[in-house]
């Protein structure tokens, strides 16, 4: 099968065919940023920097697909949140701007081009676009989804309390309808700055049950997907922990490809997939990319390979962030894994030769 670019490669799995070999995407803002050498809170913060953090990443493994951001903050900083930013952690919301439920309508979308972080993070994408856009796929992600974003604005408890009132569903609903307006002319804006598609993370079963999914996550999650496509870009859905039970509810989002944890049966999460949606991650990032041998990532590696790539809809990836200090070296197998094991006969097979690829 003739050799293709990084971009070629993910746009033919997200087209639902087979491409030359398993494309790769990493989700390593927190460890480029940190190999940079600077304060982590400082390159998270700074457009130029963030770029340069993930065109430097870029060259060292070339993988096929940059999924940029600079943490699950960045809207909520936008609206208000008050966030810590302190070394060699991700930034987190410290300060809830929503108390009681009159503060729902205090809240204001701001211009991503104008608000800060959002601001930063789209510098970041216009330099990834002319530099290296023709290559590679840029996920120029759209932070939390509508509950995530709910949940941060307001804290956990107060807002799961409020979801679970059915007289405040009204409140509840309003709050939602911002969270994913904020979700959506922010995705807009990532890919009017040169992104190829965006995602938002959602709201899984380790905080919801699938009812409430549908009532609360679901719609907010179609509009984005279809504002995305509208826009000219693909769609991602992130749903972190074991989602196994939530996958059918995963795929009526209409997304073009789903991010998920290595939590969620692998073989389930292939059946349910194949020529529906495509799937990126199933590695997992801590235990096996962080914490593992070379030789456990490569065996973990090929595992996966073997149950999600058959006949495409894949690319293999880290299921959530990786940590700042996750050996480079571990991320090289990943990208040699999916060269040699992770190469396609014409049949759409594998072929597992170990031959190394492209």
């Amino acid at each position: 099968m003739k050799t293709m670019t990084s971009l070629q490669r993910v746009a033919t799995v997200l087209d639902g065919r087979v491409p030359d070999r398993v494309p790769v995407g990493l989700h390593n803002f927190l460890m480029a940023s940190r190999a940079t050498g600077a304060d982590l809170g400082d390159v998270l913060r700074d457009g130029e920097a963030l770029a340069e953090a993930q065109l430097a990443a870029w060259r060292e493994f070339r993988h096929d697909v940059i999924m940029h951001e600079n943490g699950v903050h960045a809207e909520a900083e936008a609206l208000g949140c008050g966030v810590l930013y302190q070394p060699g952690i991700a930034p987190h919301v410290e300060h809830p701007v929503v108390e009681s439920i009159e503060d729902i309508d205090k809240l204001r979308v701001p211009d991503p081009e104008k608000a800060f972080p959002l601001n930063e993070v789209l510098e970041a994408t216009r330099i990834l676009a002319r530099e290296i856009g023709g290559k590679v796929f840029i996920n120029g992600r759209a932070d939390q989804g509508p509950i995530a974003l709910a949940l941060a604005l307001c804290g956990p408890e107060r807002f799961l309390l409020w979801a679970a009132q059915p007289e405040l569903r009204p409140h509840v609903l309003r709050l939602l309808q911002i969270t994913s307006r904020m979700n959506i002319v922010y995705g807009e804006s990532q890919i009017r700055a040169g992104a190829h598609g965006s995602c938002i993370g959602l709201a899984g079963t380790s905080l919801i049950s699938p009812a409430m999914f549908d009532a609360l996550e679901l719609p907010f999650a179609r509009a984005f997907g279809a504002a995305i496509r509208r826009a000219g870009g693909i769609s991602f859905m992130h749903a972190c922990g074991n989602e196994t039970r939530l996958l059918e509810h995963l795929i009526q989002t209409g997304a073009d490809c789903l991010e998920l944890d290595p939590g969620t049966n692998a073989g389930v999460c292939k059946a349910a997939t194949r020529g529906r949606t495509a799937v990126l991650g199933m590695l997992e990032p801590v235990h096996v990319l962080r914490n593992g041998t070379v030789d456990e990532v490569r065996q973990r590696a090929t595992e996966i390979l073997q149950i999600m790539a058959p006949q495409g809809g894949f690319i293999m990836g880290p299921g959530c962030a990786l940590p700042p200090d996750t050996p480079s070296e571990n991320i090289h197998e990943v990208m040699a894994c999916a060269r040699a094991a992770g190469r396609y006969a014409s049949d759409g097979s594998l072929r597992g030769d170990g031959t190394p690829g492209a």
